[in-house]
C-alpha cells in the first residue's frame, strides 16, 4: 500500500511517500523559521498560509522522487491533531479532497503517534510492549505502548514541555531562534558544573515532570552573573551547560523510574529533543546499564515530518480505518482516546 503523508500541524510543511512492502520511498520537510524568526516565535496566521504555498509542491518533489504518479497512490494520511488549528486545516483539506479526487481512503493521523511510531521506520524496530519518551516543543509524555493505540500515559510535564523550557531558557539568554538548538549547541562549550541547578521532582515518586522552576533558575543565574545587563561569552555557555544537564538528567531518572516500575525492557524517545546528543548518550547509558534496549529515530525524523505521519497512517488504513467525506480537526487530542489497531490486520513493515 502506497501512501502520501502530509504533516502540517505547525511550522514545518512535511511529506512523504510510505510504501507497505518498500518502506520510506521519499520525504521532504520545509522548515517556516526563516519566517518566524523576526517575531521569536510561530506566528499562527502566516504558518497557515506558509503551509498553503508550499504543500503542494513538495508533494510533486516527493512523487517525482519515488517515481509514481498522483493516480499510484493507495491512500492519504495528514495531520488532524493536536496543533494549531488553521495549520491543521490546510492538511486535511488538502488531504481528505485529494483522496476524495483519486477515490482512495483518507486518515487523520494524531501527530504525538506519528512521533512515537516514528522509531519503527528504522532497521532496527522495537517489539511491544515499549515505554516511549515523546519529549517536543509541545509535549513531555511517559507512555506505556502495548500497541498501536493501546497506550497509558504514565507521566506528563504539569507545566511546560521540555522543548518549551529550552526555547524560554533561550531567549532569556538572548539566543537567536529556534533557541533550544542554539542552546543545546552553546552548551558543549560550558561547564555543566558551575552552577547548581534543581532535577525537578525527581526526589518524590512519580513519573510526572515540572520544568517551570528550571527557567525561574536561569533567570535567577542570569541576573546574579550580568554585568550592566550583560552576559560574558563563558556564562552564557555555562548557564547553558547547567540547564541542558538538568533536563536531560531529569529526563533519564524519570525514564529508568518507568522501566523499573513496568518492568519493561525497551525504551523509545521521539519527538524534536530526541535529537538531543546528550540525551541519547545518557538514556543509552542507562537503559543498557539496566538490561534493557533503547531506539531512536534518525534526527531528522525526530522533529514533525510526513514521514512519521504516512507510517502511521499506513498502519490504520491497514487495519480499515478511514475518515468520511468530512473534514475535521482536533487541535486538542489525548493520544490514549485513539481506537487500538488490530495488528494482523494493521501489520506493515518499516
Amino acid at each position: 500500500m502506497r501512501v502520501l503523508g502530509l504533516e502540517t500541524s505547525c511550522d514545518e510543511t512535511g511529506i512523504a511517500l510510505y510504501d507497505s512492502e518498500r518502506g520510506l520511498l521519499a520525504h521532504r520537510v520545509y522548515s517556516q523559521i526563516a519566517l518566524h524568526a523576526e517575531y521569536g516565535g510561530v506566528v499562527p496566521e502566516l504558518a497557515s498560509r506558509d503551509h498553503v504555498r508550499k504543500a503542494l509542491p513538495l508533494i510533486h518533489e516527493v512523487l517525482n522522487e519515488a517515481g509514481l504518479s498522483v493516480n499510484e497512490l493507495d491512500g492519504i494520511a495528514y495531520t488532524s491533531g493536536p496543533g494549531l488549528v488553521g495549520a491543521l486545516l490546510v492538511g486535511a483539506c488538502l488531504g481528505r479532497s485529494l483522496a476524495w479526487a483519486l477515490d482512495i481512503p483518507a486518515v487523520g493521523v494524531h501527530h504525538m503517534e506519528g512521533h512515537l511510531l516514528a522509531p519503527m521506520l528504522e532497521d532496527d524496530v522495537p517489539e511491544f510492549p515499549f515505554i516511549a519518551l515523546l519529549v517536543s516543543g509541545g509535549h513531555t509524555q511517559l507512555v506505556r505502548v502495548d500497541g498501536i493505540g493501546r497506550y497509558e500515559l504514565l507521566g506528563e510535564s504539569l507545566d511546560d514541555a521540555a522543548g518549551e523550557a529550552f526555547d524560554k531558557a533561550a531567549k532569556m539568554m538572548g539566543l537567536p531562534y529556534p533557541g533550544g538548538p542554539a542552546l543545546s549547541k552553546l552548551a558543549d562549550s560550558g561547564d555543566s558544573t558551575r552552577f547548581k541547578f534543581p532535577r525537578p521532582m525527581t526526589d518524590r515518586p512519580g513519573l510526572d515532570f515540572s520544568f517551570s522552576g528550571l527557567k525561574t533558575q536561569v533567570r535567577t543565574t542570569i541576573l546574579a552573573c550580568a554585568v550592566d545587563g550583560v552576559l560574558s561569552d563563558t556564562d552564557k555557555a555555562d548557564i547553558a551547560a547547567c540547564f541542558q544537564a538538568a533536563v536531560v538528567d531529569t529526563l533519564v531518572i524519570k525514564c529508568k523510574r518507568a522501566l523499573q516500575q513496568t518492568g519493561v525492557k525497551r525504551l523509545i524517545i521521539a519527538g524534536g529533543v530526541g535529537a538531543n546528543k546528550r540525551l541519547r548518550e545518557q538514556l543509552r547509558t542507562a537503559t543498557e546499564a539496566m538490561g534493557g534496549a533503547v531506539y531512536y529515530p534518525r534526527p531528522e525524523l525526530c522533529t514533525d515530518n510526513g514521514a512519521m505521519i504516512a507510517y502511521a497512517g499506513t498502519r490504520r488504513l491497514l487495519a480499515g480505518q478511514q475518515e468520511d467525506l468530512a473534514v475535521a480537526v482536533v487541535p486538542r487530542w489525548p493520544m490514549t482516546s485513539l481506537p487500538a489497531v488490530d495488528e494482523q490486520a494493521g501489520a506493515a513493515h518499516g
